[in-house]
């Protein structure tokens, strides 16, 4: 199903990646490609490396696929290292160069010339999101996806969260080495760990909160099903985290790990009180992962005028007729860089793309 949408006109902030090189990423090894702001289609035959280059994308935004968390899968056979490097924008501001590079002994970033502290800085330097066939493992799986899912948008609607974050991140490794080498030193690290797990389970719980009128018009508009988010934090609403890690310290020890705290933190994905997992199709979980993506970006629009760039791969993959046109129509609202893959050249579901690229076995060249 073919639908043809009028010409979009772009958001004010919209974000927009404008050059793109990939070196030695999976089948790639070397491309060049050069996006609109607007829509831009990836087309060729399964294989062709068409899901690669939205990988590439992904990275400099990310740090990481979204196929696979390990990124030494993703350095071609044969070769050493990948690297991508992009030109970013946003509207009326100068371009600036973001790159990342994997190697079999690390990664690294740099953003506007320097390097970047952590990873997570891509996520303010370049946002982007994608929607692709193993969305529904963000409903199907445990809660490392949904904490992921969560923390990307929380970052963006409060800039000091990356700090927080990283800093808890660092006094958590502290405490689960001290459980591994010398228990009785874990303590120590407790009241750090609570002041800024206390922090970060805030403001997710914030986000999740003002996201849920965008959560409810999306979910019935593109699955039709009363499916609720509930956020648990990671650990009992009764007590302080202070009063958690006290509780768990027992446990902790024997098993050298710290359970209690945000990095334990999940969404309640559900549907009539049971887990949503467990009750909805593959199709289904597709349709209310998707819907928690949009909603989400529709937020992220709202509190901080900012418009990420959307990858979608294969979108109509799974959808009928009637919720592929939804679908269509929800991003449609967004009005942000589109990058799509298509089978076919004459592919027109978001409109007809402003530049197109035919993708064959590693090569990326202009149509």
């Amino acid at each position: 199903m073919e639908r043809i949408l009028t010409p979009r006109r772009i958001g004010a902030n919209a974000m927009s990646l404008g050059t793109l090189a990939i070196s030695d990423l999976r089948c790639i090894e070397q491309a060049e490609v050069e996006l609109t702001p607007g829509l831009t289609l990836l087309w060729g035959e399964n294989g062709s490396g068409k899901t690669s280059v939205l990988e590439a994308i992904f990275l400099l935004g990310r740090g990481r696929s979204f196929r696979t968390r390990n990124n030494e899968r993703l350095i071609r056979r044969g070769t050493d290292r990948l690297r991508i490097v992009g030109q970013v924008s946003a509207a009326g501001d100068a371009m600036q160069a973001v790159g990342f590079e994997a190697s079999r002994t690390g990664t690294t970033a740099r953003i506007g010339g320097r390097p970047a502290q952590s990873l997570a800085e891509l996520s303010q330097a370049f946002p982007v999101q994608a929607i692709e066939p193993g969305v529904h493992r963000l409903v199907e799986e445990g809660g490392y996806r949904r904490r992921r899912w969560m923390d990307w948008a929380v970052f963006h609607v409060e800039p000091q969260f990356m700090d927080t974050w990283v800093r808890y991140q660092r006094a958590l490794r502290q405490r689960n080495a001290a459980l591994k080498t010398d228990p009785a030193q874990a303590p120590a690290w407790d009241p750090e760990l609570a002041r800024l797990g206390e922090v970060i389970a805030e403001s997710r719980r914030i986000f999740l909160d003002r996201m849920q009128p965008y959560w409810a018009t999306a979910v019935a508009d593109l699955s039709g099903l009363p499916v609720t988010l509930h956020y648990l934090r990671g650990w009992n609403l009764e007590h302080s985290l202070t009063e958690a890690l006290t509780g768990s310290r027992a446990r902790d020890e024997l098993r050298q790990l710290t359970h209690a705290g945000p990095h334990r933190a999940d969404v309640a994905v559900r549907l009539h009180g049971r887990p949503a997992r467990e009750v909805l199709s593959r199709g289904q979980q597709k349709l209310v992962a998707v819907a928690m993506t949009l909603a989400q970006l529709r937020l992220l629009q709202d509190q901080t005028q900012t418009t990420p760039t959307l990858l979608l791969d294969d979108p109509a993959a799974e959808l009928d007729v009637e919720r592929l046109q939804r679908f269509i129509a929800e991003v449609a609202k967004l009005r942000c860089q589109l990058v799509v893959t298509s089978l076919q050249a004459e592919s027109r579901l978001f409109g007809t793309p402003e530049r197109t690229f035919q993708v064959r076995q590693g090569r990326v060249q202009p149509v």
